[in-house]
């Protein structure tokens, strides 16, 4: 009877490499390999057909699919490669760490009983990492680099599990590298189930991280581990395969045992043929598609200068640090930011892996999978563009399908603009994340398909909120995404909230998007009518209520207040009903002529009105007149002229009355008063387009012209002459003679 302990390196494409040498030479009866035992129903999916790597285990509670943990793995992952090997030589093989099932009450026990006094931790054990430390006891600065040179590039493996697991043992000795209790367990149990397979099996090859290689050679007696293991608390747990991505495997994801360069990786595990120029080539590649003049002779100078640098350097090949100088000085020419480009296409990469069907799915999962094949949008995990036109049957199913994860809080697609005519046409740019996985299990308590999850968690949200602007703005989701259901429930629940009470503000930050419903729903074929007496009676209030809530506003709730009449007075103009729009304006001239409301608020309304033709330019000059005059304090009748003139600048340039009015309160400014008004009007004036500001400094050129022509009426022409021989000389141009 015999138990060989293997210590790899997690996502290591050497490390996969020796242990498969070793396990050739082995020829183990079982393979036993640090993971959860919660999903060792779950190996036989490793040999099938359909599972194209990077896939990840996903482990979540039963009663909390928000508690969930991944172990990812790729092709060249030492664990993935020692399951294909047990699957291929059938060989059992198992799952030996501690089950998430005891990890996951564990935690829960420690949040809800915190320890009265936290355990004293010596900073100094974390900051020593035993690859670090072994690295610089090597003569290397950097752990990495002496990883990849003595394991990972390595051509012999001979001896190199021993070697790693007496290093690691001497690193353990020494208090170098973090221990805690957590640790202590898992290793425990692996333990116990290497001593159960010793009563089935002579030959038991034990895959585990290196770090944990000693604890498991060198066994202490049963009992110690099984008074440890003793009355572990325990929940119901799930597990499933999942895709996953190169991305979610580079250790910059925030991954702890992630590696940096999962795509290098791969590329090193698959050996093609002349690796080098391969790479290098698919660099070449790479920045061609991107507009750059890259040549056959590009590559042959990088691929000598790579190889060149390996030499220099003592390396058996070159590696990625060769390989990414050989491109930024032969390809980029000494720029180092193309790099960037090359690091996430392919040092990273985008590669998304794939499950087989017959893998454990809720049903969210397999609606998903179905609807994603019928409409033709392919799971990616790199950044693709969606150009839909809503008058495509095919365009607007995936609309709907985008808009509704959205509901589901599963931001697969990214909305970023709408054109053409109306609003038939949508631009999507759509990623897959690994984490949507976890979304769709959590969204399961809502429904089986895509479309019952979305109406029902929008439906049961909408009963739980009383702000009229979270309805609002919920129904016009809900109507891009064709919930039917949903938008009744929710147009119900509006009609409830808006006729038992809700603030002015309430009231006003709803009407936008109530009068974007009632035009984008006749788009989408929605039917809506329902919410027009609702919002008849919202505009209503909304016009009674305003002038009390505009008394005795400061400069910023002024402010705040004016961009609310802004959105109800663009939402009254989509609307285009007579007497909402007779009945604003009239709200509008109570507020202009009320002197009691702020300068800022009256002057918008003032505005407003004269933009919608209610009031012709001599109304609108009589109250800028009286706004602006003499009697009129500084700050008062700048915050008039500010709400009166800010968004656009072209009633200044086109209304000589207006003009005049603005220019004769300016320049009858005082000194002090005028300094202390200036940033007002600078912020003013930063508002209009730029066209706008030119046209008015043009007209302000113009005005000053006079006056300039009467200053050079006294121009001395002979004192002039007098100093040009002078500035001659200076310049070193010659006099005429």
């Amino acid at each position: 009877m015999s138990v060989h302990v293997l210590g790899i390196r997690h996502h290591g494409p050497g490390s996969a490499r020796s242990m498969l040498a070793a396990l050739e030479s082995l020829r183990p009866d079982c393979v036993l390999v640090e993971g959860p035992p919660d999903a060792d129903e779950l190996i036989p999916l490793v040999g099938h057909a359909g599972m194209q790597p990077p896939v990840a285990i996903l482990i979540h509670r039963d009663d909390r699919p928000d508690a969930a943990v991944y172990y990812p793995f790729a092709e060249f992952s030492p664990e993935w490669q020692a399951l294909r090997y047990a699957l291929k030589h059938d060989l059992p093989a198992r799952f030996i760490d501690l089950p998430q099932a005891n990890q996951f009450a564990m935690t829960e026990e420690l949040q809800q009983n915190p320890p009265a006094q936290p355990k004293e931790v010596d900073t100094a054990e974390f900051l020593l990492d035993p690859i670090n430390e072994l690295a610089r006891a090597a003569g290397y600065g950097d752990g990495e680099l002496w990883w990849e040179h003595m394991v990972e590039e390595r051509t012999d493996s001979t001896g190199l599990f021993d070697g790693l697991t007496e290093a690691m043992g001497a690193a353990r000795e020494a208090g170098i590298g973090a221990r805690d209790d957590r640790n202590e367990l898992r290793e425990a149990h692996m333990r116990r189930a290497i001593r159960a397979a010793e009563k089935e099996f002579k030959t038991i090859a034990v895959i585990c991280g290196a770090w944990h290689a000693p604890a498991l050679k060198a066994m202490p007696p049963a009992r110690e581990d099984n008074a440890r293991l003793k009355d572990l608390p325990k929940v119901k747990v799930r597990a499933t395969w999942i895709p996953y991505t190169h991305g979610r495997l580079c250790s910059g994801s925030g991954y702890g045992a992630g590696v940096r360069s999962p795509g290098w990786y791969e590329h090193m595990w698959s050996r093609p043929p002349h690796p080098v120029t391969r790479w290098l080539a698919g660099v070449a590649r790479l920045f061609r598609d991107e507009g750059m003049d890259i040549s056959s002779a590009h590559v042959i100078e990088a691929t000598r200068l790579a190889e060149t640098l390996s030499a220099l350097r003592g390396r058996p090949q070159p590696g990625l640090d060769e390989m990414n100088e050989a491109v930024q000085a032969i390809y980029c020419f000494g720029d180092g930011l193309p790099l960037r480009l090359v690091e996430r296409r392919m040092i990273v990469g985008e590669k998304l892996g794939a499950v087989p069907e017959e893998t454990p799915q809720v049903p969210l999962q397999l609606d998903l999978k179905a609807q994603a094949r019928r409409l033709r949008v392919k799971v990616d995990a790199a950044d693709r563009e969606l150009n839909l036109d809503l008058r495509g049957e095919i365009d607007l199913d995936r609309s709907r399908l985008l808009h509704r994860l959205r509901l589901l809080e599963i931001p697969w697609g990214d909305p970023r603009y709408t054109s053409g005519k109306g609003t038939f046409k949508e631009h999507w740019v759509v990623r897959w994340q690994p984490e949507f996985e976890v979304r769709l299990i959590e969204c399961g308590v809502w429904g089986n398909t895509i479309e019952s999850a979305a109406s029902n968690r929008v439906s049961a949200r909408a009963a739980e909120t009383d702000r009229l602007s979270e309805l609002s703005a919920g129904l016009g989701d809900v109507l891009l995404a064709d919930l039917p259901a949903a938008a009744q429930a929710l147009i119900q629940r509006i009609g409830t909230v808006a006729a038992v009470g809700g603030e002015v503000s309430e009231l006003m930050a709803s009407l936008p998007e109530f009068a974007r419903v009632l035009r984008y729903g006749s788009v989408r074929q929605a039917s809506v009518e329902a919410l027009r007496g609702i919002v008849d009676g919202v505009v209503a209030r909304t016009c009674i209520a305003l002038p009390g809530a505009c008394a005795s506003l400061d400069d910023e709730a002024a402010a705040r207040m004016v961009v609310m009449i802004d959105g109800v007075n663009s939402a009254v103009s989509l609307l285009d009903n007579p007497e909402q729009r007779a009945l604003w304006l009239d709200t509008l001239e109570s507020l202009a002529d009320t002197d009691t409301t702020h300068g800022l608020v009256r002057g918008r309304c003032a505005r407003l009105r004269m933009d919608a033709g209610a009031d012709d330019a001599e109304v609108a000059a009589r109250r800028m007149s009286l706004a602006l005059s003499r009697s009129v304090a500084g700050p008062a009748a700048g915050a008039w002229a500010e709400g009166f003139l800010s968004g656009s600048g072209s009633v200044l340039v086109h209304d000589d009355n207006l003009w005049a009015l603005v220019d004769a309160w300016v320049s009858a400014l005082a000194s002090d008063v005028f300094t202390e008004m200036l940033p007002l009007l600078r912020r003013t004036f930063s508002t209009f387009a730029p066209a706008e500001r030119r046209s008015i400094g043009e007209r302000v050129r113009e005005a000053a012209a006079p006056a300039r022509k009467v200053a050079a009426a006294g121009f001395d022409e002979s004192r002039a002459d007098a100093v040009l021989p002078v500035v001659a000389k200076l310049l070193g141009i010659k006099e005429a003679p």
